[in-house]
């Protein structure tokens, strides 16, 4: 269950110890996907997948929504041998052909 992450997560963000790395940073703007709605949203998305055990650090995707209610995913994680800061590592718009219709589940 993603929820310990996400909690984690969602508990830093709220103590402002929050970080966009670079490859995250440079993506959203790729994609005209704000920062700022994107670490702002987190407590009113969904964990969709948790990956406690990632070789870097747990992390979970999010599913949130910006201010245009269009879906963002957002991978965020908790680097490996730290507690803190959050660290938004990518955000991205679903593609349809890979998820399902509501964009919580992979297509296999």
């Amino acid at each position: 269950m993603p929820q310990t992450t996400f909690l984690a997560i969602c508990a830093l963000i709220a103590q402002r110890k929050v970080r966009i790395s670079v490859h995250a940073f440079a993506r959203c703007s790729k994609r005209g996907i704000l920062t700022t709605e994107v670490i702002s949203g987190v407590v009113r998305g969904l964990p969709i997948e948790d990956y406690p055990d990632y070789h870097v650090g747990p992390a979970v995707l999010v599913l949130q929504s910006d201010s245009s209610n269009l879906p963002v995913h957002a991978l965020w994680g908790i680097e490996k041998g730290t507690k803190e800061p959050a660290v938004l590592v990518t955000a991205y718009r679903p593609d349809p052909d890979e998820w399902t219709p509501d964009f919580r589940t992979r297509k296999r």
